[in-house]
C-alpha cells in the first residue's frame, strides 16, 4: 500500500522562507513620489458617487414592495411567483447596498489613517459621519488600527487575528515525542465548521470591539473599545473615545425612532440587513488579507515593520464588483500595509512598484474568495510555542512552509 499523507509528510522537504531583508526606506525609494499624494476633491468625488448609488439604491428599493404586491403583478406572474419575485428583487438590493455601504465603511477607513486628505479636520469629521453611520466608533477604532497597523505579524503586539498557539489550544509540543490525535482535539464536522465561519462573519466584528475577540491575549479580560479608561488608550486619547461613543449612542437613539415610525421590519430591510452585510465583508477581507498558511508571524528581534507589512496578502476579491463598490481595498492591501497613508486610488500603480521590488515577498492570491475562506479557516489553527518565524499549521498539524535553517526551531516533525 501507499503512504499516507501523515507518512508523506515532511518538514524538511517544506519550501525553505527567508525574511525580507530590505529597509522600509529602500522599499519607499522605489516607489514613485506623486503616488504618495493625496487629492482631497478627488477623494470626494468617490465619497459623493458611493452616497448617489446608495440613494439611488435606496429609492428603488421603495417600490419592490408595491410593485410584486400590485393586482397586475400577481396576476402576471401568479401569486407565489410574485411573492419568490418580490424576495429576489429584495436580495438583489441587500448585495448592491451592503457593498455600496461597505464601500463607505472603506472612506472613513482612509479617514482614519489620514489618506483622504491632507487635512485632519476633513478626514475626522467625514470619517466620524461615516464610520458612526456603520456602526465603528471612529476615534477608538483608529487608535487601535493605527497600533495594528505599527505591529503588524508580531506575535507579542498587534492588535487582532493574532494566531492561537499550541499551547493556547492545549495540544502537546510534538518534540516530547507524544502521539497526537489532531483529530479528537481539532476535528470538526464541515456542518459544525461552517456553522462556527458563519458565526466569525456575522458576529466577529462586534465582539472584537466589545470584547477583544481575536486581539492580543495579553490585554485585561475586560478590553473593549467603547471603554475611555481601556489599555487600549492613552489619557490623552480618553476624550476622543467618549465622542466615538456619544456617535454611537446617536446611532441607538436613531434607529430606535426609526423603528418606531417606520416599523422595525423596514429599518431592517432598508439599512439593517446591509449594514449586516458591511460587518460580513469587513471580517471576509480583512480575515483574507491576514490569515492565510504561506503568511508568516515574527516573534522578537525576527520582526519589523516592513517584514510584518510584507505579511499580507492582495487577492481579487469579487472581481469588478471588488474594486468598483469597495475601492480597491482587498485587491491592492499590501502597498496599503507598508504606505497606510498612501490613498487608495493610487494602489493599482504603486504595487506594481512594489511588486518589481520585493519580488516573491510580494504575496498575491486570485483563489475565488469564499473558497479561500473556507480554505484559511481550516488550515490556519494554530502556530508553534516556541521559534521567531512562524507559520499557521492545519488541523493535522502541517504546515505549508517552514522558516529557512538559520531562523528555525527543530522538532520532531521535521525528522
Amino acid at each position: 500500500m501507499g503512504a499516507t499523507m501523515d507518512e508523506k509528510y515532511s518538514e524538511d522537504a517544506l519550501p525553505a522562507y527567508t525574511p525580507m531583508p530590505w529597509s522600509l526606506k529602500e522599499i519607499r525609494d522605489a516607489i514613485p513620489a506623486h503616488l504618495f499624494v493625496r487629492d482631497t476633491p478627488r477623494g470626494l468625488l468617490y465619497f459623493a458617487r458611493d452616497v448617489l448609488m446608495a440613494a439611488v439604491a435606496w429609492s428603488l428599493a421603495t417600490a419592490i414592495d408595491p410593485y410584486f404586491k400590485q393586482s397586475a403583478t400577481r396576476d402576471l406572474l401568479t401569486p407565489a411567483g410574485a411573492e419568490v419575485a418580490r424576495w429576489a428583487a429584495w436580495g438583489v438590493y441587500w448585495w448592491f447596498q451592503g457593498l455600496i455601504f461597505t464601500g463607505i465603511w472603506v472612506i472613513g477607513h482612509e479617514c482614519g489613517h489620514g489618506a483622504f486628505s491632507d487635512h485632519k479636520i476633513v478626514n475626522d469629521v467625514l470619517g466620524f459621519f461615516t464610520h458612526t453611520f456603520l456602526w465603528t466608533p471612529y476615534f477608538s477604532w483608529k487608535i487601535s488600527h493605527h497600533r495594528h497597523h505599527s505591529n503588524h505579524a508580531s506575535m507579542e503586539r498587534d492588535e487582532v487575528y493574532v494566531p492561537k498557539t499550541r499551547e493556547d489550544l492545549g495540544i502537546p509540543d510534538e518534540a516530547e515525542g507524544v502521539e497526537i490525535d489532531y483529530d479528537e482535539i481539532l476535528g470538526d464536522t464541515p456542518l459544525y465548521t461552517m456553522y462556527m465561519l458563519i458565526r466569525q462573519q456575522l458576529l466577529a466584528f462586534p465582539a472584537y470591539l466589545l470584547f477583544n475577540v481575536s486581539g492580543q491575549k495579553n490585554y485585561p479580560k475586560w478590553t473593549n473599545h467603547f471603554d475611555p479608561n481601556s489599555i487600549l488608550f492613552t489619557k490623552a486619547q480618553r476624550k476622543a473615545v467618549i465622542m466615538s461613543n456619544i456617535g454611537i449612542a446617536a446611532m441607538v437613539w436613531g434607529v430606535s425612532y426609526a423603528c418606531s415610525k417606520w416599523g422595525a421590519a423596514e429599518v431592517i430591510k432598508y439599512y439593517g440587513i446591509p449594514w449586516l452585510e458591511v460587518s460580513h465583508w469587513f471580517i471576509m477581507i480583512t480575515y483574507l488579507h491576514h490569515t492565510d498558511p504561506t503568511l508568516p508571524h515574527y516573534r522578537g528581534k525576527e520582526w519589523n515593520f516592513q517584514r510584518g507589512a510584507a505579511a499580507t496578502v492582495d487577492r481579487n476579491f469579487l472581481g469588478w464588483q471588488g474594486r468598483f463598490f469597495l475601492h480597491d481595498v482587498a485587491h491592492y492591501h499590501v502597498i496599503h500595509h507598508f504606505f497606510p497613508k498612501m490613498p487608495f486610488y493610487h494602489g493599482p500603480e504603486a504595487t506594481q512598484h512594489l511588486k518589481a521590488f520585493i519580488g516573491d515577498h510580494y504575496a498575491y492570491s486570485d483563489k475565488p474568495a469564499f473558497k479561500a475562506l473556507w480554505e484559511s479557516y481550516n488550515k490556519c489553527q494554530f502556530v508553534e510555542n516556541e521559534g521567531d518565524v512562524l507559520f499557521y499549521r492545519d488541523k493535522k498539524g502541517r504546515a505549508v512552509l517552514r522558516p529557512a535553517d538559520q531562523y528555525r526551531v527543530k522538532s520532531t516533525k521535521a525528522q
